[in-house]
C-alpha cells in the first residue's frame, strides 16, 4: 500500500470522498477510524486483509477515474508534495523508466493515468512514453507491420490481428510495446484510442478476467453502475462498446501487458477486426493464434547506448559511459545485456555521481552473486526472475535449477537427462521452459542454454537451501559419471588398434571426435568441479580420458586448464599415482603451449611421484616426456639420457608400442646432435615396433621423421618416398596437424629437388590441413611459401 496515496486522501486532496475512503480502509483492516496513515498502510500490506484491500482499491480507482483532471490530479500533486517521486510517472513492468505525465498504479493492478489534455478517454490508458528507449529496430518494425491497418491482411478480412511480444523478465517487453503504441498513434492508425492494462500475470494474484474487463469498460467511459456483474456479460458489453467506438471514432489498439496465460487475454479480444491487440508476456502464448515476436537481449552496441542515454537522462552532462566505452561494454556484459539490469546499474551510478564505472564493474565482478548488486532499492533483477520461477510446476522448477548447474555455456539433451537422472531428456519440461523464455534453444537442435543472469539466479536458489544443494551435487555426480563413461569410450576409439576390444558407442574415429567436439566446453568445465572433494576422483579420471583428444585437436589452453584442475583434484583426493599422471599430462600441455621451462618442472614432479609410489610405467612415461621438454630448451645430452632410461623401463615391461615411441624420440634427439646414421637406425626401429604393435598412427609419424632425417642427409628423393608413405598411412586418421607438417616438409623436399609446381601444390595442401587443425599461423606460413613459389620466375 502506498502511504503517500493515503496521506494525500486523508489530507483532503480527494475531497470528502477521499477522507471517507481512508476511514473505510482503516475499518476494513481492523483499525479504528482515527488510525494513523502509517498504521493503516502497514496493516493493509498483511495477506489476511488482501480481499478487503482489493475491494477498497476498486472503489478508489473509480473515485480517481471519475475526475482525471480534478480529483485525481489533486491527489497526484499532493502525493508528490509529501513524497517526491510518488506521484510522478512510474511503472513496475519490464522497463521501469516511463516519463512524462502523472501515473499512479494502485493496489488492484489497474492503472489510473492522469493526462492534462482533452484526448479521448480510451487513449488515456496508455502509460507515458518510456525514457531512455534505444535499439529494437527490427522488433519495432515487426510489431508495426502487424499493427498497420494498411498492411498485409490475413486470409479472412474478418480475422482479428493479435501480436504477442514475449521474452525473459526484464528484457524490455513493456517498454517496446508502449513505444510501438505511441509510434502507431503518431501515424494516426488508432483514432479510436489505445487501451492499456497490466494483467500482472506473474504476481501472486494475477488480474482476473472480470477485473480486467471492469477496468477496460471504465476506461471506455462506462459508468460503474452500468457494468454487469457476470464476466460473460461484461465481455459482451466490452465487445459491443468497442464495436460502437470503431463506428464512431475508428480502430482501437488494446495493449494487454504482462499476461501469463491465454485465458487472461481471450476475454479482452475485440469482436471487430478493425481493432488490433498487442500482448506482452514472459511466455510465447502460441495458443492465441498471434503473430509471435520474441524479444532477445540487446546487442553490445545497443547496450552501451542504453547505459549512456539513461545516465544522461539523470544528468545531461554525465559522460562516464562515453568516456570509457570499453568498461561500459564489460558492464553491459555482466548485466547480461538485460535492459532491467542495465537500468539498475545506471541508477546505482546516478545516485553516486563521483563513482567511476570501473568501480561498479569491480563490485559486480568480485561478487559471488551478481544479483545481490543488481537492485536499487525499488527494482531488482532477482525479483523479476523470482516472479517467473515461483509459477513453475515442481518438475520445471527442478529442471531449471539443474540446468543452471550444468557445465559449459550450452547443454545437450543427453546431459540434461543425466542432470535429471532419467534415461531420456524431459522434452515436455524443456519446451515449457523455452516457452517461458527461461531457457533458450542452443546453437543446434537438441542443445539448450540459459541467459547468464538466469543461470546466476538458478545457482543462487540452489545455494540458499541445503536440500537443493544436495540435489544439485547429486546431479553433478551423475553428469561426471556420464562424461567419464563416454569420454573414455571416445578416447578408446581414438587409441583403438586392430585386435583391441571395440569401445562402446562410437563406431569410428569420426563419431568419437564429433561427440568430443560438441561436448568439449562442458567436459572441460566439469573437470573443474574436481576442486571440490566430493567430485575430485571422478574429475581426475575424466581429465585422463580427455588428454589425447585435446592434444590432437590442439586445444592447448583447455589442455593446460584441464590438467591443472586434475592435478589439484588428485592432490585433494590423496591419489598420489593420479597426481603423478596429472603432473605428467600438465607438462605435455605446458610444452605444447610453449612453456618448456614449466613443463620440465612438471615432468620432474611426475617422475619423482611415480618413483615414490612404485609406478614403473608412469616413471618411464615421465622420462620420455621430460626428454622432449629438455630438447626444447637445448639440453640435448640430458634429453638423450632421459630417453635411454625410458627405453630401458619400457623394454623391461615388454611394452613394444611405448618402446617404439621412445625409439622415435631417440631418432629425433640423435639427429639434432648430428648423429644422422644412429638417428635413422633408431627411427627404423621405431617404425618396426609400431608395425608389430599395429599402431598405424605411430607408423605414420615414424615415416615422417625418417623422411625429414633423409632430407637433412641430402637424400631428397628417398625422403619424398618416406613422406608419401607417411601421408598414405595418415589418411586413416584425422590428425590434420600431423598431415600439415608432413605436407609442408614434402613441399620443402620438392623445392630442394627443383620441382616448384609440386612444391607449391604441397604447400597449399599443407595450409588446408593446418586450417582444419585449428593452426592458423602455420597455415599462413604455408600459403606464404606457396605464394613465393608462384611469384618466382
Amino acid at each position: 500500500m502506498e502511504a503517500a496515496l493515503l496521506t494525500a486522501l486523508a489530507e483532503g486532496a480527494g475531497g470528502d470522498g477521499g477522507r471517507r475512503a481512508v476511514e473505510r480502509l482503516a475499518r476494513a483492516v481492523g483499525l479504528h477510524d482515527g488510525a494513523s496513515v502509517r498504521n493503516i498502510a502497514e496493516a493493509a500490506s498483511e495477506p489476511a486483509w488482501r480481499d478487503a484491500v482489493r475491494e477498497w482499491g476498486e472503489a478508489v480507482a473509480d473515485l480517481l477515474a471519475a475526475d482525471p483532471q480534478g480529483i485525481a490530479g489533486a491527489v497526484a500533486r499532493a502525493m508528490e508534495q509529501s513524497a517526491p517521486g510518488s506521484g510522478m510517472s512510474w511503472y513496475g513492468g519490464d522497463h521501469p523508466d516511463f516519463r512524462g505525465g502523472v501515473f499512479l498504479r494502485e493496489v488492484i493492478g489497474v492503472q489510473v493515468v492522469i493526462q492534462q489534455s482533452g484526448i479521448p478517454v480510451a487513449l488515456a490508458g496508455l502509460p507515458p512514453r518510456p525514457g531512455g528507449f534505444t535499439g529494437r529496430d527490427r522488433e519495432t518494425a515487426d510489431l508495426l507491420s502487424a499493427l498497420d491497418p494498411a498492411g498485409a491482411q490475413p486470409e479472412s478480412a474478418a480475422t482479428l490481428v493479435v501480436a504477442a511480444l514475449s521474452g525473459l523478465g526484464g528484457i524490455g517487453k513493456t517498454a517496446l510495446a508502449v513505444e510501438t503504441a505511441y509510434l502507431a498513434h503518431e501515424r494516426g492508425w488508432f483514432p479510436g484510442g489505445i487501451l492499456f492494462i497490466d494483467l500482472h500475470g506473474y504476481d501472486r494474484e494475477p488480474v482476473t478476467a472480470d477485473r480486467s474487463l471492469r477496468a477496460l469498460l471504465r476506461a471506455l467511459g462506462t459508468p460503474p453502475e452500468h457494468i454487469p456483474v457476470a464476466t460473460d456479460e461484461r465481455a459482451s458489453l466490452y465487445r459491443s462498446t468497442l464495436a460502437a467506438r470503431a463506428s464512431e471514432y475508428g480502430a482501437v489498439l488494446v495493449l494487454a501487458d504482462n499476461a501469463s496465460t491465454p485465458d487472461q487475454v481471450r476475454p479482452l479480444l475485440p469482436g471487430n477486426a478493425r481493432h488490433r491487440v498487442l500482448v506482452t508476456s514472459r511466455d510465447r502464448l502460441p495458443q492465441l493464434g498471434a503473430r509471435l515476436v520474441p524479444l532477445d537481449q540487446l546487442s553490445p552496441t545497443e547496450s552501451t547506448d542504453l547505459l549512456d542515454l539513461a545516465l544522461r537522462i539523470a544528468d545531461p552532462h554525465d559522460s562516464r559511459v562515453a568516456d570509457d566505452t570499453g568498461t561500459a561494454k564489460r558492464l553491459a556484459e555482466l548485466c547480461g545485456h538485460l535492459p532491467l539490469a542495465m537500468q539498475i546499474a545506471v541508477a546505482l551510478l546516478a545516485e553516486d555521481p563521483d563513482k567511476p564505472v570501473t568501480e561498479l564493474l569491480a563490485e559486480l565482478t568480485e561478487s559471488r552473486d551478481r544479483l545481490d548488486h543488481l537492485h536499487d532499492g525499488e527494482r531488482s533483477v532477482r525479483v523479476a526472475f523470482e516472479l517467473s520461477y515461483r509459477r513453475l510446476p515442481p518438475e520445471q522448477a527442478r529442471l531449471l535449477r539443474l540446468i543452471a548447474l550444468a557445465p559449459g555455456p550450452e547443454v545437450s539433451d543427453e546431459v540434461v537427462a543425466a542432470l535429471v537422472g532419467v534415461a531420456e531428456p524431459p522434452v515436455r519440461a524443456q519446451k515449457a521452459l523455452a516457452r517461458a523464455h527461461l531457457v533458450e534453444r542452443g546453437s543446434e537442435r537438441g542443445w539448450w542454454r540459459l541467459h547468464d543472469l538466469v543461470r546466476v539466479f538458478g545457482v543462487g536458489v540452489v545455494a540458499r537451501d541445503a536440500e537443493l544443494r544436495e540435489e544439485g551435487d547429486a546431479a553433478r555426480e551423475r553428469v561426471l559419471g556420464f562424461y567419464r563413461r563416454w569420454a573414455a569410450a571416445a578416447g578408446g576409439r581414438l587409441r583403438w588398434l586392430p585386435g583391441m576390444e571395440e569401445p562402446e558407442r562410437f563406431g569410428d574415429r569420426g563419431e568419437a571426435l564429433a561427440w568430443l567436439d560438441a561436448e568439449r566446453a562442458g567436459l572441460v568445465a566439469a573437470v573443474g568441479w574436481g576442486r571440490e572433494k566430493r567430485f575430485a576422483d571422478a574429475a581426475v579420471r575424466l581429465a585422463s580420458a580427455l588428454g589425447q583428444y585435446l592434444a590432437l585437436r590442439r586445444y592447448f589452453d583447455d589442455l593446460v586448464a584441464v590438467m591443472e584442475a586434475a592435478r589439484e583434484a588428485a592432490h585433494l583426493a590423496g591419489d598420489r599415482r593420479g597426481e603423478a599422471i596429472a603432473w605428467d599430462n600438465l607438462g605435455n600441455a605446458l610444452q605444447e603451449a610453449d612453456r618448456a621451462g614449466e613443463a620440465i618442472d612438471a615432468h620432474v614432479r611426475a617422475r619423482d611421484l611415480s618413483q615414490a609410489v612404485g609406478d614403473r610405467y608412469g616413471e618411464a612415461t615421465a622420462w620420455g616426456n621430460l626428454s622432449m621438454a629438455l630438447r626444447e630448451v637445448g639440453r640435448a645430452e640430458e634429453a638423450l639420457d632421459a630417453l635411454y632410461r625410458a627405453r630401458d623401463l619400457f623394454q623391461g615391461a615388454g611394452d613394444r608400442r611405448d618402446e617404439g615411441m621412445v625409439w622415435a624420440q631417440l631418432g629425433l634427439a640423435l639427429r639434432e646432435v648430428g648423429r644422422a646414421e644412429e638417428a635413422l637406425d633408431a627411427l627404423y626401429r621405431a617404425r618396426d615396433l609400431f608395425q608389430d604393435a599395429g599402431d598405424r598412427h605411430g607408423e605414420a609419424m615414424a615415416w615422417h621423421n625418417i623422411g625429414s632425417t633423409l632430407k637433412g642427409a641430402g637424400q631428397v628423393d628417398t625422403a619424398v618416398e618416406a613422406y608419401g608413405k607417411s601421408l598414405a598411412v595418415g589418411k586413416e586418421f584425422e590428425d590434420w596437424y600431423g598431415q600439415g607438417q608432413t605436407l609442408f616438409d614434402l613441399a620443402s623436399a620438392h623445392k630442394d629437388a627443383h620441382r616448384p609446381a609440386e612444391a607449391r601444390t604441397a604447400y597449399l595442401q599443407s595450409a588446408e590441413a593446418y586450417n582444419r587443425a585449428n593452426a592458423p599461423a602455420e597455415a599462413a606460413r604455408a600459403r606464404t611459401r606457396a605464394a613465393e613459389l608462384e611469384a618466382s620466375p
